[in-house]
C-alpha cells in the first residue's frame, strides 16, 4: 500500500458499509465534499532543479507544540467503529510518530481510556450541548486527563444531512436488523476485533450525561443536544474554564476569522467539516488565501479539508497554513490496518512531503511559501 488511496481500498473491504461511509460521506449532494480534493488537484507546484536537496526538516510547531511534521490527526467521530479500540489506537500512532492526536466529543473510547495508553498530551475536541454543566464536566475532564489543546467546533450547532448514514441506519454500536448482521458477518476481522472490546457506544457521554441510562435514549440526547443557539459569546466562558491553548475549528469567511481571532483564541482551523456540513460551500482550501490575509498576522491559521497526500500538505503550507489536519486519511489507515495502518498513513504522507519539498527547491518545511506555487501564463498568483 503506497499511497492513501490504497489504504481507502483495504479500508473499504474490512470496515462494514455503514462505518465506511459514515466516514467517506459529505452532506447532501456532497458537491463540497468533492471539491475539497478537486481544488487541491487545480493548484500546481513549481519545480527547481540543481539545489543542495540535503539534510532536509520537516519539523515545525503548532501552537508552540514542537511536531515532527506540521500534521495533526484531526478529531473524527465513530473512531472506535473503523477499528476496534481505535481512538486509543491512534493516538498511540500519533504519539510515536511525533504529531498530535485530537480527540472528538462523539468518540467511542473516552477521554480516560485515551489518557490510560498514551504518555504525552493529547488535544481534545469540543461540541457545546446545551446541557451545559455536561459541557462544563468535559472540560474539566479534559484539563484531568492533562490535554494540551481545547479544540472548538464551531460549525455543528445542527447537524447537516448525510444521505448514506440515514440508508444505513447508522448507529453504535450497530442494530441487528439482517441487512446489519450481513455487513459485520463479510468483515470477520472487525468483528473478532470488536468481540475482544467492551468500548462499542460513546464513551465521553455514557455515564456522564444526566439522564442518559441506556443506549435508545443515548440517541436521542445526541440528536436533540447540540445547541443551535452557541454563540461567539460562548467562547469566553469556554475559554476562561478551560485556561489553556484554545482551537477554533470550522471557520470558512474571513469576518468569522477576524471574529475568532478577537477571542484571544491561539488558532483558527479553516474547515468545511469535511463537507459534511454546508453542501455547496466553497473549499475549504480556495478560501484558506483570504483567510491568511485577513488575520494571519493576528492569529495563527491551520487547514483541514481535503488533503490526501504530501503535496496537498504542502500546498496548503504555501498558501499560509500553519498546520494542517488529516481525518479521512487516518482513517482509511485505521479501517485497513489498525495502529499500524495509521502508523502507515503518517510514512505515506511523510515521505510524499519530504520528497515534493525537495523537489521544489527546499530543505526546511518553515521556507514554504507562494514562490512555490506554480503561477500560469496569464493568471495571478495564488
Amino acid at each position: 500500500m503506497l499511497t492513501i488511496a490504497d489504504l481507502k481500498q483495504r479500508a473499504r473491504r474490512r470496515v462494514p458499509k455503514m462505518f465506511f461511509d459514515y466516514a467517506d460521506s459529505g452532506a447532501w449532494t456532497e458537491s463540497t465534499y468533492r471539491a475539497n480534493e478537486a481544488d487541491f488537484a487545480a493548484i500546481k507546484l513549481r519545480q527547481r532543479v540543481l539545489v543542495d536537496m540535503t539534510n532536509r526538516s520537516l519539523e515545525s510547531t503548532m501552537i508552540g507544540q514542537t511536531v515532527a511534521m506540521p500534521v495533526a490527526l484531526a478529531p473524527t467521530g465513530l473512531t472506535g467503529m473503523q477499528h476496534a479500540d481505535g481512538e486509543m489506537l491512534a493516538a498511540q500512532a500519533a504519539e510515536e510518530f511525533g504529531v498530535p492526536f485530537t480527540l472528538s466529543t462523539m468518540s467511542i473510547c473516552s477521554i480516560e481510556d485515551v489518557a490510560s495508553v498514551t504518555t504525552k498530551p493529547f488535544w481534545f475536541q469540543l461540541y457545546v450541548m446545551k446541557d451545559r454543566d455536561f459541557v462544563a464536566n468535559l472540560i474539566d475532564r479534559a484539563k484531568a486527563a492533562n490535554c494540551s489543546a481545547l479544540m472548538l467546533t464551531a460549525d455543528l450547532q445542527i447537524l447537516g444531512q448525510r444521505h448514506k448514514d440515514l440508508r444505513n441506519g447508522l448507529s453504535a454500536p450497530p442494530k441487528f436488523t439482517p441487512k446489519h448482521i450481513w455487513q459485520m458477518a463479510t468483515r470477520p476481522a472487525w468483528c473478532m476485533g470488536m468481540l475482544g472490546t467492551s468500548r462499542r457506544t460513546f464513551r465521553n457521554i455514557a455515564g456522564h450525561a444526566k439522564g442518559v441510562t441506556d443506549l435508545s435514549s443515548l440517541s436521542a440526547w445526541t440528536a436533540e443536544q447540540f445547541d443551535p443557539q452557541l454563540s461567539w459569546k460562548d467562547v469566553e466562558w469556554i475559554k476562561e474554564r478551560w485556561g489553556g491553548k484554545l482551537i477554533i475549528k470550522g471557520i470558512l469567511d474571513a469576518e468569522d476569522a477576524r471574529m475568532a481571532a478577537a477571542t484571544g483564541a491561539d488558532a483558527i482551523i479553516v474547515s468545511n467539516h469535511g463537507g459534511r456540513q454546508l453542501d455547496g460551500a466553497p473549499s475549504s482550501i480556495s478560501v484558506l488565501p483570504e483567510i491568511v490575509d485577513a488575520v494571519g498576522d493576528r492569529i495563527e491559521v491551520h487547514f483541514d479539508g481535503g488533503i490526501r497526500s504530501g503535496q496537498d500538505v504542502l500546498k496548503a503550507l504555501c498558501l499560509g497554513a500553519k498546520g494542517t489536519y488529516i481525518g479521512r486519511p487516518f482513517l482509511y489507515g485505521l479501517g485497513a490496518g489498525g495502529k499500524a495502518g495509521v502508523r502507515l498513513a503518517l510514512d505515506i504522507i511523510r515521505k510524499e512531503l519530504d520528497v515534493t519539498l525537495a523537489l521544489c527547491g527546499k530543505r526546511n518545511i518553515a521556507d514554504a511559501g507562494p514562490d512555490l506555487l506554480y503561477k500560469a501564463p496569464g493568471k495571478a498568483a495564488p
